[in-house]
């Protein structure tokens, strides 16, 4: 006997069954909303590999993204604050200068994610910390600097001597003197995140002095060395295209292995205070060494084979790079 009824029931099963699930998919498919708060512009090397990572994931169509720059130090917490009233699930940005108040603002929204690049301790329960712990590749590029310097002398400008600038420069000069165990090194800090004249100037005296490598540590550095005609070593950023006769080679901060955890964390409701620097090691595959291209062929061979060998052994974690913190200091005579 026939049942009229049975596809209406079958229907409303369906339907019931769809409603039960729709809410759960609905919510794991919807878009982390995230705001970014920047003291400096995006082009500046640090922070333009934050935005391309969280570019990356709202054209995936994971997030929507909100961006603040140029933000002054006093009203840093005030956008923070604006953002996490508005809505935002994760606030990104850097802290170094406005720890304090940045912390103060997790604290106030406990149900807010914030990832800031921060020298300091995670913050229960809700404030992860980050920072472009690519020591690993500027030890290599310092191995090239050591091995392409005919002078014996390199010159490194950095913004401020704080522990994400130190041990990088320090990993630098250790890689160096692996290979060349009588250079030397001229420091300077400008004292600024953004300022490519102030170091470019910088960088001018360190060629004056005879320094015919240079660490470009900060924007304006690259410049100095192309209108001098001596080589540069770039950082967190590959700028060899707009420099082919200058950059040799560049350590790469690839952020998007920390973002892309962040956001999985926020939609899971898992987020909690931890420390992403892991996140930023060659073997997370979140720093590299750049390709030598335009200096593949002017780089020597048995240079480029040991550089390799260093960089196998660290991805197979057979060599440490040791993380030196500390303010390095220019060689004495």
């Amino acid at each position: 006997m026939h049942d009229s009824h049975v596809p209406a029931r079958r229907a409303l099963a369906l339907a019931a069954a769809t409603a039960c699930v729709l809410p759960r998919w609905a919510f794991a498919q919807a878009k982390v909303k995230v705001a970014a708060v920047y003291t400096v512009p995006l082009e500046q090397q640090w922070v333009s590999r934050i935005h391309k990572a969280l570019k990356a994931a709202e054209a995936r169509g994971e997030i929507e993204y909100k961006v603040s720059e140029n933000v002054g130090n006093a009203d840093y917490e005030r956008v923070m604050r604006d953002y996490a009233v508005g809505g935002a699930q994760l606030i990104v940005g850097e802290s170094f200068a406005v720890e304090a108040a940045a912390r103060k603002v997790a604290r106030d929204f406990p149900k807010v994610s914030f990832l800031l690049g921060s020298s300091g301790k995670p913050q229960a329960p809700n404030f992860s910390v980050f920072d472009n712990y690519i020591q690993e590749p500027a030890y290599l590029t310092g191995m090239i600097a050591g091995g392409m310097t005919r002078s014996g002398r390199i010159g490194l400008v950095g913004g401020f001597p704080i522990p994400e600038v130190n041990r990088l420069m320090n990993a630098f000069m250790a890689g160096a003197l692996e290979v060349n165990p009588k250079a030397r090194f001229t420091i300077t800090f400008i004292n600024s995140w953004f300022d490519p004249p102030k170091a470019k100037e910088a960088a001018f005296a360190m060629v004056d002095k005879g320094a015919d490598v240079l660490y470009a540590e900060r924007f304006g550095v690259s410049d100095a060395a192309r209108e001098r005609k001596v080589l540069a070593i770039g950082n967190v950023v590959n700028t060899q295209a707009q420099y082919p006769e200058t950059i040799v080679a560049s350590a790469l901060w690839n952020m998007e292995p920390s973002i892309d955890r962040a956001v999985q964390l926020v939609r899971e409701g898992k987020f909690g205070a931890e420390d992403f620097g892991v996140y930023s090691t060659m073997k997370r595959k979140g720093s590299e060494l750049a390709p030598l291209g335009s200096f593949e062929a002017r780089v020597p061979a048995d240079l480029k084979a040991r550089v390799r060998a260093r960089e196998a052994e660290i991805l197979a974690g057979t060599f440490d790079v040791r993380i030196n913190d500390g303010q390095p200091k220019s060689s004495t005579e």
